[in-house]
């Protein structure tokens, strides 16, 4: 029965199967990808770092590294690497680079591409560079010819077209650029506060267990401020960051899901309507209720399989495109291949959610009485409530249940589904609430086409409530995205004025900073900042040593207070970016030969220290007691020096130190020219012009931004297929009401212009719900979580807004046609047949 009745009815639910495909295939697409991607990095990982394992640190290694290094065998390559300003002697053009200075076979794996093929080997040779190739490209040079780092000029031996490990933002800042260990001592940029790396090599041996390596030796490393990876640990680490972006995606894909099974319960509710008659007749000849509820169970299951398959091949096809989509951004090229959880996960998807949503219209049929067959009744027992109920407990279990598969915590599980339940409750309530708005305030006074399109919405078979659902559901996404994106890229804009900073010169000696500071002002630009920088770490914490807080499992103090090496400065006001939170800086009260200090509140936290609280310093081998005078919050997006430590004046001005200055370029050319000069006469500053790494900073947005609306397009087309489907489902019943309107005398221009209005208003009310959403909930974002002024962007007004709007009239014009030009006796002969 089940299979005879879908042969006659199928058509009708086709398009809502539809949009369970579309979600399925989102779905199923970022699950098959997310796994791919993870399968890629376990295989790769020896080639992302070039290794098995390694031991890196910020500062030269100390006695006791060097013997745990002797220890393993001796590292079997090492590198030192930072960033510094690179010289192209033949234009003069400056650019700031990745320096990595490489001693050995490094790498061990991987493949390190260059053109022609033997520089990777002969550069060591020659000591000449590899150069990164899209680098030489930007600046049109080419092997043979020179680039100057530092105080050395060296022959360009090759281009560096693939490198382990290395792509991503950092590679878009700072190309890289590699030249033998040996030259790096020439080149004169390993200064006072230079940051540096050193990175230490190893291929283990055929019996080395990795995992225990990493479990004795890193901590010994910790207490001498220095780490060692291993490449599983390391793989593990990058899958993880690159799984929090896949698990968002699936989130966006899962409420285009979501709104596909609303799609069901709709088409079910009205389909299951027009068959509770048929219900009634086959109870007349005996089925039982059991039996009778089956059969549409059994189509519905049918189709969530059917549409399960449909949109597990979609998504498969789909998924070709991901590493398209972000390339560039990953440090491998990724194989895809199949992946055989996300194709059973879209298949169980497909049913379970196409059933659970349809549970409901489906328990009427359970209830229908025979005498359905000679009047229409409407039963709403009491059991059918506490079935109802029943059933929405287990829609909302499943979501949270998937959302905690996706999400591994609790807390985000259920935020997510009270996210859902509170977006999807405001656009129902509001349907709801504007249809009762026009009942009980029906505008008597209006034209007959008016006041008829205004009756529609809330006639018989009306699909205002899912409709607007879908609608707002698709403009809350896309508007939200669009705004926060915004937020995020106001955060990192830099201001138009000539008193902010764009150009930022680093590793200024002191013996340098003078000089520097007169050759910007002869440019005839201003010098904004003159910042002394000393580097220092933590002592001491309270009265306990920071050796012992290391060896100390219970402890709670978060790790990176305790291995970082701070770089403060010294001054007597707080800047436009701090806030001070308690306590006074500069200080009025202080213990005798304690140094006040100001610590940023996410130091304090992470180090669990207060007001009155003591801190050691070693500050190049002097210790410094201080005491935390106060405690200030620190805007660290904004585009300008910010330290997580102030000192007061009249400390530290005789410690060893560097210095950072800033000024304000008018133009790229005027940057241009004025780091030509800085590094002819400076060759070991660096420096940052800040609207290139902006430029970097909102590429990165873009591309995020692309492929989120790219998910979020999957909600809106699932939102216009619920339209389509929703018309065509309830067509019948509009061909009827066209009759009756025809037979009072209404002209076929008229019922379009009935048709219009009506889509017009679910369109308007649908986008526009669902763009108040966005507004507020991105005003929240950027109030609570970015800590920033939210000034909404024009797009989503004066494109998604209108678009969304006229797709909805288009497509309920469209799909209204065969309703003007079905014939009044075609629908009278059904009628009495």
């Amino acid at each position: 029965m089940a299979w005879r009745d879908s042969r006659a009815s199928g058509k009708r639910l086709l398009l809502f199967m539809a949009s369970i495909i579309l979600g399925i295939a989102a779905v199923v697409s970022i699950q098959s990808f997310s796994a791919n991607l993870k399968e890629n990095i376990a295989l790769q990982s020896k080639a992302l770092m070039g290794a098995d394992f390694l031991i890196d640190s910020n500062q030269p290694p100390t006695e006791r590294v060097q013997m745990i290094i002797d220890s393993l065998g001796g590292a079997d390559g090492k590198a030192v690497s930072f960033p510094s300003m690179a010289v192209f002697p033949n234009s003069g053009d400056t650019k700031l680079v990745g320096v990595k200075g490489v001693e050995g076979g490094y790498p061990f794996y991987g493949e390190l591409e260059t053109i022609p093929v033997d520089a990777g080997t002969s550069y060591q040779q020659m000591n000449g560079a590899l150069v990164d190739a899209t680098l030489m490209l930007q600046f049109e040079v080419k092997v043979g010819d020179s680039i100057k780092i530092g105080n050395t000029l060296f022959p360009i031996a090759g281009e560096l077209v693939s490198v382990p490990g290395t792509g991503g933002v950092g590679a878009s800042i700072a190309p890289p650029v590699w030249i033998p260990y040996g030259k790096i001592e020439e080149t004169g940029l390993i200064q006072t506060g230079s940051r540096v790396g050193y990175d230490f090599y190893f291929v283990a041996k055929t019996d080395q267990d990795l995992e225990e390596l990493d479990r004795v030796v890193d901590p010994q490393l910790d207490i001498e401020n220095s780490d060692l990876d291993t490449h599983l640990s390391t793989g593990q680490r990058l899958g993880r960051s690159y799984e929090n972006f896949g698990k968002f995606l699936n989130l966006v894909a899962f409420i285009a899901l979501l709104l596909g099974c609303v799609g069901i319960a709709s088409s079910v509710h009205i389909y299951i309507k027009e068959k509770l008659r048929s219900v009634a007749v086959l109870k007349c000849i005996g089925a039982t209720r059991k039996q009778s509820f089956l059969i549409y169970l059994i189509q519905i299951a049918g189709m969530g399989f059917f549409g399960g398959i449909l949109g597990v091949l979609t998504g498969l096809l789909l998924q070709q495109s991901f590493p398209l989509l972000l390339q560039g951004y990953l440090p491998f090229e990724v194989e895809v291949s199949l992946a055989p959880q996300a194709m059973l996960v879209g298949l169980v998807l497909g049913v379970l959610m196409s059933v659970l949503f349809a549970l409901t219209p489906l328990i009427s049929t359970w209830f229908v009485s025979p005498l359905q067959v000679l009047r229409v009744q409407e039963d709403k027992t009491t059991q059918s409530l506490k079935s109802r109920l029943l059933v929405l407990l287990a829609i909302m279990i499943f979501i949270f249940c998937f959302a905690f598969w996706l999400l591994g915590d609790w807390t985000y599980s259920l935020l997510f589904v009270l996210g859902i339940l509170i977006v999807f409750a405001i656009l129902g309530g509001t349907a709801i609430l504007f249809m009762r708005l026009v009942k009980r305030f029906f505008p008597t006074s209006w034209g007959f086409t008016a006041r008829q399109s205004l009756l529609n919405l809330f006639r018989p078979n009306n699909q205002t409530a899912v409709l607007i659902l879908a609608i707002g559901v698709g403009t809350f996404l896309i508007s939200t995205l669009y705004f926060t994106k915004d937020v995020l890229l106001a955060k990192t804009s830099l201001d138009a004025t000539e008193q902010a900073p764009n150009l930022i010169l680093l590793d200024v000696q002191t013996e340098q900073r003078d000089a520097a500071a007169k050759s910007i002002a002869t440019s005839g630009l201003p010098v904004l900042n003159n910042i002394p920088i000393i580097t220092m770490r933590v002592q001491q914490i309270k009265d306990r040593p920071v050796r012992e807080i290391i060896l100390d499992t219970t402890s709670t103090i978060n790790q990176w207070i305790l291995h970082h090496e701070f770089r403060v400065t010294y001054r007597d006001e707080l800047i436009a970016s701090e806030t001070s939170e308690d306590g006074s800086w500069p200080s009025e009260n202080t213990e005798s030969g304690l140094i006040p200090i100001s610590l940023a509140e996410n130091v304090a936290n992470d180090a669990q220290v207060g007001i009155g609280d003591k801190l050691i310093f070693n500050v190049q081998g002097v210790l410094m007691e201080t005491i935390v005078a106060n405690i200030r919050t620190v805007d660290w997006a904004r585009m300008q020096i910010n330290f997580s430590i102030l000192f007061p004046s009249g400390v530290l001005e005789n410690a060893p130190q560097f210095h950072v200055l800033t000024t304000n370029v008018a133009n790229a050319n005027a940057s241009a020219k004025l780091q030509r000069k800085l590094v002819k006469q400076f060759p070991t500053v660096s420096i940052i012009d800040l609207r290139q790494v902006l430029t970097v900073i909102e590429g990165i947005l873009n591309k995020i931004s692309w492929v989120i609306n790219f998910m979020a397009f999957f909600s809106i087309l699932t939102g216009i297929i619920v339209l389509i489907g929703s018309v065509r489902t309830s067509k019948y019943q509009r061909i009827k009401e066209s009759v009756l309107l025809r037979t009072l005398g209404a002209k076929s221009k008229q019922i379009l212009r009935i048709t219009a209005l009506e889509y017009l208003y679910l369109g308007l009310l649908g986008s526009g719900i669902g763009l108040v959403l966005a507004l507020l909930g991105s005003f929240l974002l950027a109030r609570f979580v970015f800590e920033t002024a939210f000034i909404p962007s024009w797009p989503p007004f004066i494109i998604v807004l209108p678009m969304i709007t006229l797709l909805v009239l288009l497509i309920g014009l469209f799909n209204s046609k065969t309703v003007l030009q079905s014939p009044p006796l075609e629908v009278l002969r059904k009628e009495v047949s």
